[in-house]
């Protein structure tokens, strides 16, 4: 098989997928609205439930479900038969896939569902088959024709079936108020949740290690302290301990361009006065967007007494994976 007989294979599938999700479309109708609305005022949980290829699909949605602010799970059905159907209560919701519509695994717990009187959605390939028609509602999600070349393979039928679980929870979460904040806080350990919720107090350095000086002490005795700190920079501060300067690499290299004597230079005649401070509150991906903007590598947390009460240097937004 040559390179374009593999790439014209390849991009067939992507093609007769495409066409099935766009024949989703028209089916974007009143019952999609209902569904919609089950799902948004369900009280409790909603559970998925599919089997074999479905069934894979149906913890993909139950999974996107979960993360943008509605809780689901996924239930096998034959493990519901033997208990875990125990799992859900008479405030969830049940969504159930299947493409033929027909999957014993399912159908023989429909007794049971029926019994729980709770609402259940269904997504099928078949608008007349047994799940179908015992639905509160029913999505339709068939294709005219699967992917595969042989036609056998769940291809575009499970494809239809995850977009059509990916509208539905994305208009839940539309009518939910969803916000990016929400999705952070579900999040915590991605690189969204990092850059929305990383405040600057979660990784300066504070308390000792704070880089300090005196304005009164000598250059010998900031390099001294800048090295011992390892910070690249040192806080120079008046009696009263508020801060009135800071000194860094670069104010080191102009100072030793002017030939400054390292014992006698006072560090308030090099330092860099009026340097940018922020708050311990302020958001990580905030300071570094003050950093890029002024060239910087490092800011100083002041408290109320505008005393230096920590220090934040790029190598710490670095390494919290903000960027």
């Amino acid at each position: 098989m040559d390179v374009e007989k593999i790439c014209q294979l390849g991009r067939k599938v992507i093609e007769i997928e495409a066409k099935m999700i766009n024949n989703l479309l028209h089916r974007i109708d009143h019952r999609f609205v209902q569904a919609c609305q089950y799902l948004h005022q369900c009280e409790g949980r909603v559970a998925v439930m599919g089997i074999g290829k479905s069934g894979h699909v149906a913890k993909k949605i139950a999974a996107t479900f979960t993360s943008t602010g509605t809780p689901a799970f996924y239930i096998h059905p034959s493990e519901a038969k033997h208990g875990d159907i125990g799992m859900i209560t008479s405030k969830d919701l049940l969504l159930m896939l299947s493409n033929s519509g027909e999957s014993d695994e399912i159908i023989a717990i429909l007794p049971y569902i029926k019994q729980m009187n709770i609402p259940f959605i269904s997504l099928t390939g078949r608008p007349q088959s047994t799940l179908a028609k015992a639905a509160t509602i029913n999505l339709d999600v068939s294709v005219e024709k699967e992917a595969c070349p042989l036609g056998l393979a769940p291809t575009a039928s499970t494809t239809a079936a995850l977009v059509m679980g990916d509208a539905l929870a994305m208009v839940v979460l539309e009518k939910r108020g969803f916000t990016e904040k929400d999705f952070a806080l579900s999040h915590p350990g991605g690189s969204l949740g990092r850059r929305l919720l990383l405040r600057v107090n979660d990784i300066m350095h504070s308390d000792d290690a704070i880089p300090k000086v005196l304005d009164s002490a000598n250059l010998k005795e900031a390099l001294v302290e800048m090295t011992r700190k390892k910070l690249g920079m040192t806080t120079i501060i008046n009696d009263a301990g508020e801060l009135v300067g800071i000194f860094t690499d670069g104010d080191v290299r102009r100072a030793f361009d002017t030939n400054a004597d390292i014992q006698h230079t006072l560090i308030q005649t090099v330092m860099t006065k009026n340097p940018k401070t922020i708050s311990h509150s302020m958001l990580v991906v905030d300071a570094l967007k003050i950093m890029e903007a002024h060239k910087i590598t490092s800011l100083v947390i002041l408290n109320h007494q505008r005393q230096p009460n920590g220090i934040i240097h790029i190598h710490d937004i670095l390494r919290a994976g903000v960027v």
